[in-house]
């Protein structure tokens, strides 16, 4: 969305992309209207807009006291049109909806043909996608031109001059800082007829190799949401790939079109139509459920250690910038199937708006229960991993700075729940925080090609005192790869910090979504994906009452 200076109504066209007013999608245009600086032409004032009225300003009514004489006078429901025509301000457009510029209980109502967008306003809506693919595709640089453009940066701004900086004995350097780093080996994955697969630049091919634990699968169905396909060629196609990944797959127990009057409903509606059919045609719930829709999804699996352990990865989401009225959504992640750290099991809740810290991973009841994240995750790892309980507790997640908090505060939780499940020695536990968010990059001192996947810095540009490293896991085949910033806050399971980088390493080859090494480790991206995988199921509605006009 580009926000330019005048009318409104040309800023609705340009950015839906319509030539014609009764094309404009006025639900869409609510949420693109919301918070941003208009002026009104008549009279020369700026306004917020919080929403758009709910009829035209023909029928949009409001009530306004009406004087007669020397008494006080009586209130009368006078619409929007009538009040600017009382004004000698005679509306063109009164069919088209008004835009209030007034508080939550008191609406002010604003013709939206009298109102002028403002310059030089600060965007704090999410971007669409076109918008976001132009900023990745002006922002991305290859190594040796960011290395140019960052040195000459310095070199024209020329630092040494700055008599400030002179004063205090601050002096920068015209050449980037060099540091000794080295690249891990890509850790040994394992997959069906436990055969080794060696990643190699980060990836590795999945073809001609089975899955290390294949399952079986007898009742399942096909959904067709309208598409054009042949349901029964892409079930044989689905059940000889899964035979050549060691998945014994049975015939599908019904193909389940969609009804041809469903095709023009609401989406969510749908989907709830979609769902009882598919409970008519199965006698139970399925296995597994195929809705023809694209998605590739590949599986590998690692080993960490012989003594139980649960990894955990926490994230948060919040609404778009600017929505401070939608809650956030907090996730977490643990792993399930001990031995494996492949294996995952999401839990959402809902917080404070704009909360980082996850408040919900110890919730005791009045009854004396618990009904936390933490509980639930660890129920699941002691119900697969053969009744056994974890003795080590790795927790991944992201934080801004908020590092105090963390062992403060969710540390304190975790332990709380576990002790509340029963006898026992609390677990050791070591924190690893990640952080995407910096301005650091990696480059190759004698090579053009971005660092190698596994590449580790540790020493001469991280903290002096605190336990943090930079890895680029991944391989950057596109621009200039960011390294993660990863920040050890305790560690009292003791590891060496080469078994704890390979195991971060490790963490990064296990994303089920892609045969290569990610930047992240992948139980903070499943507890991203669950955490927006939500928040698309949650719908916030505003609501106003009480009435005015400009």
């Amino acid at each position: 969305m580009i926000v330019t200076p005048g009318p409104v109504v040309n800023f609705l066209l340009t950015n839906q992309n319509v030539r014609d007013i009764r094309d404009i999608d006025w639900p869409k245009a609510k949420r693109m209207l919301k918070n941003l600086r208009v002026k009104a032409t008549h009279n020369n004032m700026e306004f917020k807009i919080i929403r758009l009225s709910d009829q035209p300003c023909s029928r949009q009514t409001f009530p306004m006291k009406v004087r007669s004489g020397s008494s006080e006078g009586q209130t009368v429901d006078i619409t929007v049109e009538e009040y600017f025509k009382s004004k000698q301000v005679f509306l063109e457009k009164p069919y088209l909806p008004c835009l209030d510029v007034g508080k939550p209980k008191r609406p002010n109502y604003l013709p939206i043909e009298l109102a002028n967008m403002i310059s030089l306003q600060r965007y704090t809506k999410a971007l669409s996608s076109q918008q976001r693919t132009t900023l990745v595709e002006k922002s991305r640089q290859k190594p040796q031109d960011r290395m140019r453009v960052v040195t000459d940066a310095v070199k024209s701004n020329r630092y040494d001059d700055d008599p400030i900086f002179s004063s205090c004995g601050i002096k920068i350097d015209s050449q980037l800082t060099r540091v000794e780093g080295r690249v891990l080996s890509a850790p040994m994955l394992v997959v069906g007829n436990s055969q080794d697969c060696v990643p190699f630049k980060g990836r590795w091919n999945y073809n001609n190799k089975k899955l290390f634990e294949p399952v079986r699968i007898e009742r399942w169905a096909i959904v067709n949401f309208s598409a054009r396909c042949d349901m029964s060629r892409i079930s044989r196609e689905l059940i000889n790939c899964g035979r050549t990944k060691g998945i014994i797959i049975e015939g599908p127990y019904s193909l389940v079109d969609e009804d041809n009057q469903a095709r023009r409903c609401a989406p969510i509606v749908r989907v709830e139509r979609m769902f009882e059919k598919v409970k008519a045609n199965l006698p139970g719930p399925p296995e597994f459920l195929l809705c023809v829709l694209p998605e590739r999804k590949n599986c590998d699996i690692y080993v960490i250690n012989k003594i139980p352990t649960i990894i955990l990865g926490m994230d948060v989401s919040h609404g778009s910038p600017g929505r401070s009225d939608i809650p956030s959504i907090a996730a977490v992640v643990g792993s399930r199937c001990w031995p494996l750290i492949s294996r995952y099991r999401a839990s959402v809740r809902t917080q404070s708006p704009k909360v980082e810290m996850i408040d919900s991973l110890f919730k005791p009841l009045d009854n004396g229960k618990d009904d936390g994240i933490i509980r639930e995750l660890l129920l699941d790892f002691y119900t697969t991993s053969q009744q056994r309980k974890p003795e080590q507790i790795i927790m991944d997640g992201v934080s801004e700075s908020q590092f105090s908090q963390v062992l403060n505060l969710e540390v304190d939780q975790i332990i709380k729940a576990y002790q509340n499940m029963g006898q026992g020695p609390p677990p050791k536990i070591t924190v690893i925080i990640a952080q995407k968010n910096h301005h650091t990059k990696l480059f190759q001192a004698d090579a053009p090609d971005n660092v190698p996947a596994g590449t580790v810095v540790d020493s001469g540009i991280v903290h002096p005192k605190q336990y943090d490293f930079y890895m680029c896991a991944h391989a950057g085949p596109i621009g200039t790869s960011r390294p993660t910033h990863y920040h050890v806050l305790l560690d009292q399971i003791g590891f060496t910090a080469d078994e704890l980088q390979s195991l971060v390493l490790s963490l990064s080859y296990v994303y089920q979504r892609s045969t290569t090494a990610i930047s992240v480790v992948a139980p903070i991206c499943y507890a991203h994906l669950a955490a927006a995988q939500m928040s698309q199921f949650i719908k916030f509605e505003e609501f106003g009452t009480a009435t005015a006009a400009c």
